[in-house]
């Protein structure tokens, strides 16, 4: 069955928002609410991939506070936090991290109009010693309560939501899909519209087929199982 084309503006509205020079590094972060309100905010700014490092064995989880984000955020694992944050560095992000050392900066005097990624720890103890050895930059929130730290969820969202301000008074919030490479939006695009058949497309090593303006395929697939769309 096609798309809907009303389905389709939707899923296009929705993507030409995203953002892939914003993102979040989450270190250890297991517990599946935390995992889901993280995602979900992910989401709510417009970030398009939010990156993870799981301990050995574990497979993350997620519960209703998601909504279904972890379906239009995409949840890349890496193997150690040196190898993810060396991939975030190659492409040109600035790290930081959430930190109370003495070097630590309040994160509302910085900027977050470049590419940016947040490191978050895990809820018991926050960031490893690795991973605060490799930050560009140790931030905290400031607190006046008893109890020194956020929910790392909470924490999330307000460093987000304070990159998503900052990058809306300089007006470069991306609205028309220019956030995304035009390859990394008409992919996307075709794996939200079609994520059965963009499965299928991987399997067997070939590029996906082309789109209508109204978000129909525009070529005849084989009537397999594994294609419903």
């Amino acid at each position: 069955m096609p798309l809907l084309p009303r389905r389709f503006e939707r899923i296009k509205s929705v993507l030409n928002h995203r953002m892939s020079n914003l993102t979040i590094l989450i270190e250890e972060v297991e517990k599946p609410h935390n995992l889901s309100a993280i995602l979900r905010t992910c989401d709510a700014i417009g970030i398009l991939e939010a990156h993870a490092i799981f301990r050995e064995k574990r497979i993350p989880t997620f519960n209703s506070t998601a909504q279904g984000s972890q379906k239009w955020v995409k949840l890349k694992k890496h193997t150690c936090i040196t190898e993810a944050i060396q991939e975030l560095r190659n492409n040109r992000f600035k790290i930081y991290g959430t930190n109370l050392n003495k070097n630590a900066i309040d994160y509302r005097s910085l900027d977050y109009t470049g590419p940016t990624a947040f490191v978050m720890g895990a809820e018991k103890w926050g960031l490893s010693k690795s991973a605060s050895e490799l930050v560009d930059e140790s931030i905290y929130i400031p607190m006046v309560g008893m109890v020194q730290s956020l929910n790392v969820s909470v924490a999330s969202a307000i460093l987000l939501f304070e990159a998503l301000r900052q990058r809306k008074e300089r007006n470069i919030v991306p609205s028309s899909g220019e956030g995304l490479s035009k390859n990394l939006y008409e992919n996307t695009l075709f794996e939200w519209s079609y994520p059965e058949v963009a499965s299928w497309c991987k399997e067997q090593g070939r590029k996906y087929p082309e789109l209508s303006i109204t978000g129909e395929i525009l070529e005849d697939l084989p009537r397999i199982k594994e294609l419903r769309y």
